[in-house]
């Protein structure tokens, strides 16, 4: 199932090759609470279709009304919805949650430049690499450049007519094994937008499971499926909670052989340091490769319960896939 930001791009290009203008909105920036995160597209037409979202609604319908007023004819602008309480009011629509949204608005004619341009987008979104789209404020202009996997989705720099958006591939995560603790990391990555992949050839384990219908259960060593030609891009975190060293050790053998951005395998310290001995002695493993594996997984949270793992577990994919470096406390 391909998320809601690659079938904004798929419906935007069908409207392209329509003969149609459309209006590709990228949210900026976000202050306070926000349910779309910096990067969420939204594609709209003048005659007040749309694909997507920006907030919880609000948001688009006054959008909508100004485009089909005539409004948003500039080839791009930052639109501000929301103000600060008792802030000046240069915003059109107060957010009922009190946050900012900042809202990157581009009129895009019906040109094969604009089309190639989308289709490489939609195929950064599907593909293994992420790449950097920056798009000009003066003129509208786009195009796109390599990039790294982490950090901030969108970037605006000060003096800087350019706004960069960091585009890639879906995030994804592999739970390697079924445990209490995988199911509870499926259902919190499933609410951050994650496709999840769940492997285990364990029949007596997996016999009577009952899993969201977003989780794609694969009857198969996951070792196998990791590393599979085109399963792991620097989106994609793999994450081994069995304590079954036959799972979770080939697992991360074959995790680190991959682009993966995040792997981790859960485990006490001493635990986890029997294990690198034993990757280093018997698993082939390098240093460097050792180096990639979290373990013990997750942050340090105290977390007891399998819901408390699997949130620290979580968070710390996020951090990683954040870009930011752990704080010592």
């Amino acid at each position: 199932m391909q998320n809601l930001d690659y079938r904004v791009v798929e419906r935007a290009i069908e409207w392209l090759r329509d003969d149609r203008a459309i209006w590709l909105c990228t949210v900026v920036s976000t202050f306070g609470s926000s349910p779309r995160e910096p990067g969420s597209l939204m594609v709209a037409t003048a005659d007040g279709q749309l694909l997507g979202s920006l907030s919880g609604g609000c948001v688009e319908e006054d959008f909508l009304a100004r485009l089909t007023n005539g409004e948003y004819q500039l080839p791009a602008v930052i639109v501000r919805y929301g103000a600060p309480e008792g802030g000046p009011e240069n915003a059109r629509v107060r957010l009922p949650c009190g946050g900012i949204l900042e809202v990157l608005v581009e009129r895009m004619a019906a040109t094969n430049e604009n089309l190639a341009h989308l289709r490489e987008v939609l195929g950064a979104l599907g593909g293994e690499k992420e790449v950097e789209r920056q798009v000009s404020l003066t003129d509208g202009k786009s195009r796109l450049e390599p990039a790294s996997a982490t950090g901030p989705r969108v970037v605006v720099n000060d003096g800087e007519e350019v706004v960069r958006i960091r585009i890639g591939p879906v995030a994804k995560l592999i739970l390697a094994g079924y445990s209490t603790v995988a199911e509870a990391c499926a259902n919190f990555a499933i609410s951050l937008g994650y496709q999840v992949v769940l492997c285990d050839p364990r029949e007596e384990v997996t016999r009577d499971l009952e899993l969201p219908g977003e989780v794609e259960f694969i009857p198969q060593l996951p070792s196998l499926y990791i590393a599979s030609p085109g399963t792991c891009t620097p989106s994609t975190a793999v994450v081994a909670v069995t304590h079954d060293p036959r799972i979770d050790d080939l697992a991360m053998m074959a995790a680190v052989k991959t682009a993966a951005g995040y792997i981790g395998v859960m485990g006490s310290v001493r635990t986890s340091r029997a294990r690198a001995e034993r990757l280093l002695r018997t698993g082939g493993l390098g240093a460097a490769e050792i180096e990639r594996i979290h373990m013990p997984i997750g942050l340090d949270l105290g977390s007891k319960t399998p819901a408390e793992i699997a949130l620290a577990i979580m968070a710390d994919i996020v951090r990683v896939r954040r870009g930011r470096v752990p704080v010592n406390v």
